[in-house]
């Protein structure tokens, strides 16, 4: 069985800052082929869909569709603000080498 993916408190508290959960969206993360390194993460505000997996916290909410979970599976999805900027970034144990941009990966 796979590990789900988890979501640190620092990335839930940014979601509640922007307020995703008042607006009906939450914090959406993909998997789609493409990118430099073979596959690249989607991150976005979108509705929950009914097959999605949910995780919770802090009264918000981040989704991962079925397509996506095994490629994120165990990964860590979290928010970092350095001088480059603020983003949220996911370490995926799964992922072979991953670009300098931090968007796309290999596996």
């Amino acid at each position: 069985m796979q590990l789900p993916p988890k979501v640190t408190p620092r990335a839930f508290a940014r979601l509640a800052e922007i307020g995703a959960a008042g607006q009906g969206q939450a914090l959406r993360v993909a998997v789609e082929g493409g990118g430099c390194s073979g596959f690249q993460y989607e991150i976005k505000l979108d509705a929950p869909a009914a097959d999605d997996l949910v995780l919770e916290g802090e009264g918000e909410r981040v989704v991962v569709d079925s397509v996506s979970l095994p490629f994120l599976a165990g990964a860590v999805i979290d928010f970092s603000e350095e001088l480059i900027g603020a983003r949220f970034v996911i370490e995926n144990p799964n992922a072979s080498s991953s670009c300098g941009c931090g968007i796309s990966f290999s596996m």
